[in-house]
């Protein structure tokens, strides 16, 4: 299959497949002589292998080290995936901080009187404890 082919089997743009060729994630297929190049269906496995990656939020830099690695080094895989839910966890604890202070400004800004200041704008204009 032609490299537009192969974008549209596994829903990216050419551009990110022609990228990720100047990265390394995905080998160029050699050109023969006046024709194009000819992609696999190994090609495709690779890509999708590289899209469910990133919807599990490894970093192009950790499909890398993944691709990199074989099943034989499966501790080392583990490795890398308990650090990343470890990333992730610490993400989720920040993003439920965040709706706290939002849930509570907002609260405060439906029981704000007329003359008060807005309690979002005083919420960011404070100073961090510590600072």
């Amino acid at each position: 299959m032609r490299i537009g082919e192969l974008a549209k089997a596994v829903g990216v743009e050419v551009e990110t497949v022609r990228y990720y060729q100047r990265i390394g994630l995905l080998s160029t297929p050699e050109k023969p002589y006046s024709s194009f190049r000819s992609y696999t269906q190994a090609d495709v496995a690779r890509l999708h292998f590289v899209k469910r990656a990133q919807q599990l939020g490894f970093s192009l830099d950790e499909i890398a080290e993944l691709l990199r690695l074989s099943s034989a080094n499966c501790q080392d895989v583990q490795a890398l995936a308990k650090n990343k839910l470890h990333l992730v966890r610490d993400k989720v604890a920040d993003l439920n901080r965040m709706a706290g202070v939002l849930e509570s400004v907002l609260e405060r800004c439906a029981q704000r009187k007329a003359h008060e200041g807005c309690p979002i704008i005083e919420t960011l204009t404070e100073r961090p404890h510590g600072s």
